[in-house]
């Protein structure tokens, strides 16, 4: 078994920078939960991924940088703003029980939110846990998490 390296996660600063995403039949719900918790999500920095993110801007009146499509390299972007230490919160109200096009894209994103340390919502009662917290407000600087690392290359037996 390898060992992990520990490294300090890197410090989230008062203003956020947080994810709302939602599929198809979820965007309603996503839209009422951000109506709700609008004050405190103007106070941070929103990513969107295609309509989401314009729904979220157009409805709400709240700014929302627009990343592409999910199916259409959204998810991907997302990913990447992680892995990047460019997102500090994912809000992402999925549905777990129809079948998405882009499937493979989601679990990816959900996996590097994990492996990231990223808190992460898929239903509204986590969403309201997460932005209900005091951390929400504060400067965060994590415990220590292990770091990610590529997977031992299997070797040929001797």
């Amino acid at each position: 078994m390898n060992a992990t390296p520990k490294t300090a996660v890197p410090t989230m600063e008062v203003r956020k920078r947080v994810a709302l995403v939602a599929h198809d039949n979820r965007k309603e719900d996503l839209l009422d939960w951000a109506r709700f918790n609008q004050g405190t999500l103007s106070r941070h920095q929103l990513f969107g991924t295609g309509t989401t993110g314009r729904l979220i801007h157009d409805r709400l009146g709240l700014d929302v940088h627009r990343l592409l499509s999910g199916p259409l390299g959204g998810d991907q972007q997302l990913g990447a703003l992680i892995a990047e230490g460019k997102l500090d919160v994912l809000i992402f109200f999925w549905a777990p029980l129809e079948p998405q096009p882009h499937d493979t894209d989601v679990k990816a994103l959900l996996r590097i939110a994990v492996l990231y340390n990223i808190p992460t919502a898929c239903n509204r009662a986590t969403a309201d846990f997460i932005v209900s917290s005091h951390l929400m407000a504060e400067t965060y600087g994590g415990p220590l998490t292990a770091k990610p690392v590529a997977p031992p290359v299997p070797t040929e037996p001797d």
